[in-house]
């Protein structure tokens, strides 16, 4: 019988061990002798560094020592950018620890090393640091006109332009043109808030230094990345390096990243012989990991009178913060490509000047720069619909690509392999009630009900996937976008899978498994799946991006079947038979003809034993398999979201929310839908409840979970969850990746649905985060000016 595992809801493996309590995350590790890290954080956002005295602190009960930055300035190097978008790129040198000058407020000066962590963090108060403080800049506008400066070493904050024109490209018209004719012409400013990465388990890092390895634990996303950079940076052989990321508590792009705290456990290890541990606190967390977002994206949208969309013109003001981090620079260009959406438009620019300001540099946070592009053109979609008094569906149908124009290249330049809008927009109308509801909307307004209705909506795609390594070069990344694996065949049958595809919650071990388990015809449960330590899984590139599965997961099953086509040698072999006669299904091999065959298992113990092989047949059915693909995948989705406002105290209600995403073939529809779910609540908060603020100071005040808002379950609706399938043609599983779909499509959804719900009011925008006193002010501001603002 045909085993079908992919697209079962199996229940993951993995979770087995971390419901009971025996999950070990980096902090749960005890090494013997180990020691203890703190850090001293600087409390000015830009300042000189002009003294530490560390004296008390090393005489503090406990203390082994403090390290300054004077102390490790010939070693630590510069933390890595990898991704310098153009050849003048400029970049400030990001030390671990501060030498001479902090650039925003958190930044670390010092570090106490001690025999316990209760000892190091109380050795934090008595190191006496003297500074001098120096302008800040903050504000992206204000970083533009270069008149305080970040860093004034570099002479300007203008870190880089990066443009694409696609009347230069050769991927559609001038952008002047389209302008210049337009019969309406829109133009907005989106304001894409500064978010943090909440994920659950801080960051945590254990280094043993014992003898010449240099042992790495970390709550990473990037195990392989993170040895890479660490042997660069501290200039230690690659080959002495060993990085473990061991059950990792989520991570959202915000553990994407190598930080300083990682560094500095190393140098602190080497420093004193003796394993070292460092763990943040939430409040660290929040205000030195790096954050996410903050755009100011000016856009501009020109359209004939019955709504064809003519062109798209985007200049974007991208803060970097204070330093460039693993991918900062790129965050944006990777939105460049997703403009344009789902939508022909015939003529598209992209401008983006990445700044520097005073304030935690930013990075990869679930969807990287994609959520912004989606959110600008899906807001610009509804501005056009009002502008025109035309439904804003119709208008996003006038403008999409027809399911039967696939593939199709966009203005941006990228080929989508497939999809259907028109059916997954027709499922999520009918599950939402579009009719009724809008035929409800009219009636509250009619009747001036203090709680308005509003419907939002946001169809979307993405381009999943990130490599292949060829485009990543094309666009100035270091490194590529490949993905390892190795089918390990054991003589008793049963199978190990060594994945470069590090997990930090999204069940590859359950996904690969089931992979495995149709591929080579054996049990689910006989596939164990190793990852997260670069001894073991010697070669990878880790996990981000939605590119797991069609990445990681497609090296998985060339693996696979590399372990066929060895497997067919042997049982040629061992039935007599010609290599070509062999035929293989469901974990037998057979000879074409005959009632001839031999198991999978039979043929692993024949390869173990070495008895009777074919000559120059080595004894084993191991397989690796490096893929890495000619195009990404773009999943795609119709999300619809039912608000109400109550327009006397601004409070926003999810009333409904439907969405229809088509991933492509689907492996293990639970794991499919938890992402979806935990998709939309993370694109939601941006929507309703999260930004990071600072004072004029630049110093973060929601630097704890009381004042940075996350919302919990109780704050989110019931989700009416669906799919369709159209498979993508760029890999050999038709996935598409689900990652980050569910937070790329929620945020215009939810803006739109508040926005369509007081708009007759005269509100015409709402900032990010739309709380209640902000729609309120809003409805206030209205009134006072008769719906112009």
């Amino acid at each position: 019988m045909t085993i079908t595992e992919v697209g079962r809801a199996r229940l993951r493996k993995e979770d087995a061990h971390l419901i009971t309590g025996r999950s070990r995350y980096t902090d749960n590790i005890t090494l013997p002798g180990m020691l203890h890290l703190a850090m001293v954080r600087s409390p000015f956002a830009h300042a000189k560094i002009t003294s530490i005295d560390a004296s008390a602190a090393k005489s503090s009960p406990g203390v082994v020592a403090v390290l300054t930055g004077a102390d490790v300035a010939a070693q630590q190097g510069s933390l890595p950018n990898a991704w310098p978008i153009t050849p003048d790129q400029k970049a400030p040198a990001h030390p671990a620890i501060a030498v001479d000058t902090v650039a925003f407020a958190g930044e670390v000066v010092a570090c106490i090393i001690a025999r316990s962590a209760a000892a190091a963090r109380d050795a934090v108060e008595l190191v006496d640091v003297s500074y001098e403080e120096l302008p800040v800049v903050l504000d992206l506008e204000e970083a533009l006109k270069d008149e305080v400066l970040a860093h004034p070493d570099l002479g300007t904050n203008k870190s880089a332009t990066w443009v694409f024109d696609s009347g230069e490209a050769g991927t559609g018209k001038a952008i002047s043109e389209a302008l210049e004719g337009a019969e309406v012409l829109i133009e907005r400013t989106f304001y894409q808030q500064r978010l943090i990465p909440a994920f659950m388990e801080p960051r945590s890092t254990v280094v043993d230094p014992t003898g010449e390895q240099i042992t790495v634990w970390s709550a990473t996303q990037i195990p392989h990345i993170l040895r890479l950079m660490l042997a660069l940076t501290l200039s230690i052989p690659e080959s002495k390096v060993r990085v473990i990321a061991p059950d990792v508590g989520g991570g959202f792009g915000g553990k994407l990243q190598v930080t300083p705290e990682e560094a500095i456990t190393v140098l602190a290890a080497r420093h004193t012989g003796k394993p070292c541990k460092y763990t943040e606190t939430r409040s660290e967390s929040l205000m030195a990991a790096h954050h996410g977002r903050a755009q100011v994206q000016k856009v501009k949208l020109s359209a004939t009178k019955d709504g064809i969309v003519t062109g798209l013109d985007v200049h974007l003001l991208a803060d970097m913060g204070a330093y460039l981090g693993l991918v900062t620079s790129g965050v944006p260009i990777l939105g460049a490509f997703m403009y344009n959406s789902i939508y022909k438009f015939p003529a598209y620019r992209f401008e983006c000047t990445n700044l520097f300001t005073n304030k935690a540099w930013t990075d990869a946070y679930r969807g990287a720069g994609r959520p912004e592009a989606t959110f600008a053109i899906e807001r610009l979609m509804d501005e056009l619909a009002v502008e025109l008094g035309m439904d804003p569906l119709e208008v996003r149908k006038k403008n999409w690509i027809k399911h039967e124009e696939f593939p199709f290249t966009t203005v941006a330049g990228l080929e989508y392999d497939s999809g259907n809008y028109e059916v997954a927009t027709a499922k999520a109308v009918e599950l939402f009630g579009y009719d009724e509801l809008r035929a409800e909307q009219a009636r509250r307004r009619e009747s001036n009900d203090p709680v308005q209705l509003g419907i939002g909506i946001s169809t979307f795609t993405e381009m999943c996937g990130l490599a292949p390594s060829r485009v990543l070069g094309a666009l100035s990344y270091a490194a590529g976008g490949w993905e390892h694996a190795q089918v390990r065949v054991l003589p008793t049958g049963n199978i190990e899978v060594v994945t470069g595809s590090s997990a930090h919650g999204q069940g590859h071990e359950t996904a690969w498994s089931q992979l495995v388990a149709d591929r080579l015809g054996v049990p689910f449960e006989n596939v164990e799946v190793l990852h997260g330590d670069t001894q073991t899984s010697q070669r990878g590139l880790d996990t981000y991006g939605s590119r797991s599965l069609t990445v990681g997961g497609m090296a998985v099953l060339a693996a696979a079947d590399k372990v066929i086509e060895k497997a067919k040698i042997v049982a040629a072999h061992m039935m007599e038979a010609s290599e070509e006669d062999i035929e293989f299904a469901d974990g037998k091999f057979s000879v074409k003809g005959t009632d001839q065959s031999t198991a999978l298992g039979e043929i692993a113990f024949a390869a173990f034993s070495g008895h009777n092989l074919p000559d120059g047949f080595e004894p084993n059915l191991d397989s690796d398999a490096t893929y890495d693909p000619q195009n990404f995948s773009f999943p795609h989705g119709t999300h619809l979201a039912a608000m109400e406002v109550d327009t006397e105290t601004g409070q926003v209600t999810i009333r409904k929310y439907v969405c229809v995403d088509d991933v492509g073939v689907v492996v293990n529809p639970l794991i499919v839908e938890g992402q979806v779910h935990g998709g939309l609540a993370q694109g939601i908060a941006q929507a309703l409840y999260e930004e990071a603020v600072h004072d004029d100071a630049g110093t973060l005040v929601t630097g704890s979970f009381v004042d940075y808002l996350v919302p919990s379950a109780p704050d989110l609706p019931h989700f009416t969850t669906a799919r369709t399938e159209t498979p993508s043609t760029t890999n050999q599983l038709g996935a598409k990746g689900v990652g980050e779909a569910g937070t790329i499509a929620s945020t215009p959804a939810i803006v739109n649905g508040v926005l369509d719900a007081v708009r007759h009011l005269g509100v015409k925008d709402i900032k990010m985060p739309c709380s209640p006193s902000r729609v309120w002010a809003a409805l206030e501001e209205a009134k006072m000016t008769g719906g112009v603002q």
